[in-house]
């Protein structure tokens, strides 16, 4: 068996994941193959924190596009990455992970208040940490809380689960001669302005040297694959 290649990492998962082909807001097929795989991964002794996002529920754009202001509408999306959260806590439990969900937003009778210093404690400890809540605030994507959590939990990379296997140089689902990266600088990625992440999610990673590895969650086993290196990903890193 191949050693892990990091100690500790966020993984960030879209909330539009977790819709799977069911129709329903959280297809529980989808929720307990990524509970399996989050679970086999700290089972190799591998510290996670995991943000997930809330599309699959509720979208603060575009209720936003309707009339109700940008701020409440990204606040509503943050409640439903709460939702999520407690989802997946409740599938990583049912599977005897040790999990602990936790919201930026605070709302003790729901969930732990996410502290980093407590974060930290819990990784240390083997918990799979669920950061919920965004940021809390408006205006920052699930994809800048994953770069600020991985940062401020020194974490060794970022892992961005997608449904394609990496990055490549325009969509390969619309475009069949696109070419696929196996590893970028981040200089190179903004150059080709390659969309690996949002704008200001991108701009922090850059700035703290934080990797980020794309990959696709649709195959079981994913994460543990990415984290052995033996899985197809695009690693966007530093020189």
């Amino acid at each position: 068996m191949s050693t892990p290649n990091y100690r500790r990492v966020v993984v960030k998962v879209s909330g539009e994941a977790l819709l799977g082909k069911a129709g329903a807001s959280i297809d529980q097929t989808v929720l307990e193959q990524v509970a399996r795989d989050l679970a086999a991964a700290s089972a190799l002794g591998i510290q996670l924190g995991v943000v997930i996002g809330g599309g699959n529920i509720f979208r603060g754009v575009t209720v936003s596009a309707q009339g109700v202001p940008r701020a409440t509408g990204d606040t509503m999306g943050m409640l439903a990455t709460v939702m999520n959260a407690l989802a997946l806590e409740q599938a990583l439990l049912r599977l005897g992970a040790s999990a602990r969900a936790t919201s930026a937003i605070a709302m003790p009778q729901v969930c732990e208040t996410y502290e980093r210093a407590q974060a930290v404690r819990h990784l240390d400890e083997g918990r799979i940490v669920i950061l919920a809540g965004g940021t809390a605030n408006p205006y920052f994507t699930t994809d800048t809380t994953a770069v600020l959590r991985a940062c401020e939990l020194s974490c060794d990379a970022v892992l961005k689960a997608t449904n394609v296997d990496g990055v490549y140089s325009a969509d390969p689902k619309s475009d069949p001669t696109a070419t696929r990266y196996d590893r970028l600088t981040h200089d190179e990625a903004l150059t080709r302005n390659l969309k690996v992440m949002d704008a200001t999610a991108f701009a922090l990673a850059r700035e703290n040297g934080m990797p980020i590895i794309v990959f696709s969650i649709g195959a079981s086993g994913a994460i543990t694959a990415v984290l052995k290196g033996e899985g197809r990903a695009t690693t966007v890193a530093g020189a």
